[in-house]
């Protein structure tokens, strides 16, 4: 058979065995196996063990369930809470400061549990129905945290990177680094999005500011202090080239877990043990993935499906700004229905030999490919973000925080359009600080 026509089949299979309600990683198994024992053999599936362990057989993976417990340790607490309070009391003075705030928390917050449900759900709790007060539409409340919510797996340390790292060897430090600008730009159009739909909404009260004395805004730092200084001190070890990613990760979550226990006195053997017992469910799962993406990726490349695609895709004569549209189209429809991690792993071998061909720069692609991730997360039919609202604010209906969201999509395909005329927002600061 044509290995296009090949891949065209197991492109239909593995859509319709994923939809059939198996985990993400048992249905790339199960293709990857049914392909491999039609088209190449029994004695194929022979090294279909080794390969599964094989790719997790790498320190690097060691970063992905230490930043998880990091996160889950903070998600743990009242930091999230916390931390909105404290951007809330020093930023009231600020036209529209409590929407900033939310948002200001949402990027911290992310940065610092690197999971856009647990950002969602903790800033949510607060700031959702304290906007709703003071009478915030209710489509900026839930749409600008559901969008806050997803500058997690983009902000420093971030686990999607890692992933997209391990998947394409592709240094990690620099994708870190490329991700910080883009996010702080996103942040920066959620705000002026926010301010001028609150603005329009014509209530002058809601830009009014609620004052708070130096002492109260003094006495809330001592809370959030510590956490920033741990991601603050993350990236420093990692970029001061005084450890690698996975030690400083290490360092960080056993940090994270001792500030939780001494400053929110997270001291119950229970408590403990759900932040244990979540994040290695979560870790798990993500490092299932990989190995079975791994199986996936082999399938692919024994078949000819990879080179035949890259081969076709190259003798195409289109522009290649073109080709990175089509890509962006792929990759915004594939992140509607499957989670980051698995639209990485899953299109990444096939992708960045393509985009190199054209001419694009891997790490500059890293931040497209995970804005199109963060795209997935608030928009049906997957949306998780917009489910974790509902069940925050359930009297606000599920079309209400989707037309919320929306605008916010938005300024993300405008990031993106940024991104492709100005690539130096991504590369510019890694080239600075690791070099060319």
């Amino acid at each position: 058979m044509d290995p296009l026509v090949l891949g065209a089949l197991v492109a239909v299979v593995t859509i319709v065995v994923l939809f059939s309600g198996v985990s993400v990683a048992v249905g790339l198994l199960i293709v990857s196996a049914g392909f491999l024992l039609v088209f190449d053999g029994v004695r194929s599936l022979e090294l279909m063990p080794e390969i599964l362990f094989g790719h997790l057989d790498s320190f690097a993976l060691l970063a992905i369930p230490m930043f998880i417990i990091m996160g889950a340790s903070i998600a743990s607490t009242r930091a999230g809470a916390d931390l909105y309070e404290a951007l809330e009391r020093w930023l009231t003075r600020v036209p529209g400061g409590l929407v900033i705030s939310n948002l200001g928390a949402c990027a911290l917050f992310a940065a610092m549990s690197g999971s856009s449900p647990a950002t969602c759900a903790a800033i949510g709790k607060m700031g959702i129905p304290e906007m709703r007060r003071r009478g915030y539409p209710d489509g900026v409340a839930a749409g600008s945290i559901a969008a806050g919510g997803t500058l997690g797996i983009l902000i420093p340390p971030s686990v999607t990177m890692i992933v997209y790292g391990i998947a394409t060897e592709t240094s990690i430090g620099r994708l870190f680094l490329a991700g910080v600008l883009p996010g702080l730009m996103l942040v920066a159009l959620f705000m002026v999005w926010s301010l001028y739909s609150t603005w329009r909404s014509g209530d002058a009260n809601v830009l009014s500011a609620t004052t708070y004395s130096w002492r109260e805004r003094v006495e809330i730092l001592p809370r959030v202090l510590p956490f920033l200084l741990i991601i603050l001190g993350v990236l420093y070890a990692m970029y001061g080239g005084i450890a690698t990613p996975s030690e400083t990760a290490a360092v960080g979550a056993l940090l994270c877990l001792v500030i939780a226990m001494v400053i929110y006195r997270l001291w119950s053997p229970r408590a403990i043990w759900v932040v244990l017992r979540d994040s290695t469910r979560e870790s798990v799962m993500i490092l299932f993935i990989i190995a079975a993406a791994g199986v996936f990726s082999y399938m692919l490349s024994s078949l000819f499906i990879t080179q035949s695609v890259a081969q076709w895709i190259g003798t195409l004569e289109v522009n290649r700004w073109v080709l990175m549209g089509m890509i962006n189209v792929f990759l915004l429809i594939a992140g509607f229905f499957l989670p980051p991690v698995a639209v990485i792993l899953m299109a990444a071998p096939i992708l960045l030999p393509i985009i190199t061909s054209a001419g694009f720069d891997p790490i500059w692609f890293a931040v497209i490919l995970t804005i199109n991730m963060e795209i997935g997360l608030i928009t049906p039919p997957v949306g998780l973000n917009l489910y974790v609202i509902n069940g925050i604010a359930p009297d606000i209906k599920l079309k209400t925080i989707l037309w919320g969201s929306m605008p916010y999509v938005g300024c993300m395909v405008l990031g993106i359009v940024l991104l492709c005329v100005f690539p130096g927002i991504a590369t510019w600061l890694p080239n600075v600080v690791m070099g060319y």
